[in-house]
C-alpha cells in the first residue's frame, strides 16, 4: 500500500496539470474567437421581442380599432417624363458619396428643417413614426459629442471591432478621430423609440421600429443629397448611452446612426469606389419564365428525374457533386418530390465545398427515410 503512494500521488498530479493546461488551451481559444466575431452594440439591439412579454397589460395601451379612410390624390406622369425623372433621380444620388472631410461654412436651418420633414415622410409599423432626429450646432457640444465618441471609437478600434472589421476599413483611410464632428456645422442623431407613450401615459408598442427608422435614415440621405450637402453615417458602437444622456433623451431612444452635415471642404477627398452594375443588384421575374429565372447548373440535371435515397443530410447534394456541375461557394434551389411527402419541396442551400452543401438541415433530415426525386436544380 505504501509503495503505491508516490505513484497514485503521481498520477493526480499529472491529471491536475492536464486539467489546468486543457483549461488555458480553451481559454486561449475562446479569445481568439472573440476576437474573429465582431463585437455587439447591445444598446443598439431590437427590443420589439422583449415588448410581445408584457409583464404588466395594464401598462400598455391598446391600438385604437379604426382610422378614418380619405380619397387618394396622385399625380400620373406621361410614361417618357417618368423616364427622364427617374433617370435624373438617379444620376442625383450616384453622385452621391461618404464624406469625411466637411467645411465648417453655415448651412440654412430652413435646409434642415425641410429634409428632416422630408425623413419624417417614410413609413412606418403600424404608423407609429418611432424616430427623434436631434440637431446639434453648438460648438461646445458638437466637441462633447466627439470627445465621448473617440474614446470609445479607440477601444472599438483596439478591441471591440476584431482584425477582419479594422482590415476592411483600411482602403476607406479610416480610424477612431472623427474630426468632422467638430468641423460640421450641423449633427444629426437619430434615435429609434424601442416604445411610445398614448396620451393617458400607457406604452405604445413600436412595430419594428428599427426598420422604419433606417428607412426614415435613407430618406434623409437623399434628401441632404438633393439639397446639395454631403454627410457620412456614423454608427459609434457603445456611445449610445453617453450621448443620450448628454442630449437629454429618454431611456426608451437608442441611438442608430449620427450624420454630420454641411458642405464639403476645398480638399476634399473620397476613396475611389464603384458601385454593383444593374445585372449585379436585380433579377428580373418574367410570369412567361420559369418559377426560378436561372441558368441551370447542368443541361440533363434539370431534365433527369432519377430516383435517390437520402442516406443522411449530404446524400441529395453529394450526389451530383461528381459531375462538376456545383461549384464552390454558389447557391442553388433545388425542388425535390418524395413518394411520401405528397408535394413539391423548395430549398434554397449554398454549397460550402466541392463535396458537401447542406450539413445539418432539418428538411433533408425529413427526407433521410423516403425515396426521393431531384426534380429541378438552380444556380442562382
Amino acid at each position: 500500500m505504501f509503495l503505491l503512494t508516490p505513484v497514485l500521488v503521481a498520477v493526480v498530479c499529472i491529471l491536475v496539470v492536464w486539467v489546468f493546461k486543457n483549461a488555458d488551451r480553451n481559454l486561449e481559444k475562446k479569445k481568439e474567437e472573440a476576437q474573429v466575431q465582431p463585437w455587439v452594440d447591445e444598446d443598439l439591439k431590437d427590443s420589439t421581442e422583449d415588448l410581445q412579454v408584457e409583464e404588466d397589460a395594464e401598462e400598455w395601451q391598446e391600438a385604437e380599432e379604426s382610422v378614418e379612410h380619405i380619397p387618394f390624390s396622385h399625380t400620373r406622369y406621361p410614361e417618357q417624363e417618368m423616364k427622364m425623372r427617374s433617370q435624373e433621380f438617379y444620376e442625383l444620388l450616384n453622385k452621391r458619396r461618404s464624406v469625411r472631410f466637411i467645411s465648417s461654412e453655415h448651412v440654412p436651418m430652413e435646409v434642415i428643417d425641410n429634409v428632416i420633414k422630408a425623413a419624417g415622410t417614410a413609413p412606418s409599423g403600424a404608423h407609429t413614426e418611432p424616430w427623434t432626429f436631434v440637431v446639434v450646432k453648438d460648438p461646445d457640444m458638437k466637441h462633447k459629442i466627439r470627445e465621448i465618441i473617440e474614446e470609445e471609437e479607440e477601444i472599438n478600434y483596439m478591441k471591440r471591432m476584431g482584425k477582419r472589421w479594422v482590415t476592411d476599413l483600411k482602403k476607406l483611410r479610416t480610424n477612431w478621430i472623427k474630426e468632422y464632428l467638430d468641423t460640421a456645422p450641423v449633427l444629426i442623431l437619430i434615435f429609434k423609440q424601442v416604445h411610445g407613450f398614448a396620451a393617458n401615459g400607457k406604452k405604445k408598442v413600436h412595430y419594428y421600429n428599427e426598420i422604419s427608422v433606417s428607412i426614415a435614415c435613407g430618406l434623409l440621405l437623399a434628401a441632404l443629397q438633393n439639397a446639395g450637402l454631403v454627410t457620412v453615417t456614423t454608427t459609434p458602437l457603445n456611445c449610445g448611452p453617453r450621448l443620450r444622456v448628454l442630449l437629454g433623451r429618454p431611456s426608451h431612444e437608442k441611438l442608430l446612426v449620427l450624420l454630420p452635415v454641411g458642405y464639403p471642404s476645398r480638399d476634399a477627398t473620397v476613396p475611389d469606389l464603384k458601385r454593383k452594375t444593374l445585372d449585379q443588384i436585380m433579377i428580373e421575374k418574367d410570369k412567361d419564365k420559369d418559377r426560378v429565372e436561372t441558368k441551370p447548373v447542368h443541361k440533363d440535371v434539370k431534365e433527369r428525374k432519377t430516383r435517390y435515397q437520402a442516406l443522411g443530410s449530404l446524400a441529395i447534394i453529394s450526389t451530383f457533386s461528381f459531375s462538376g456541375g456545383l461549384e464552390k461557394g454558389k447557391a442553388y434551389i433545388l425542388v425535390i418530390r418524395t413518394q411520401e411527402i405528397a408535394h413539391e419541396k423548395i430549398k434554397c442551400i449554398k454549397l460550402l465545398d466541392s463535396t458537401a452543401a447542406v450539413g445539418n438541415c432539418p428538411f433533408f433530415t425529413e427526407l433521410s427515410t423516403h425515396p426521393c426525386e431531384l426534380q429541378s436544380m438552380f444556380s442562382i
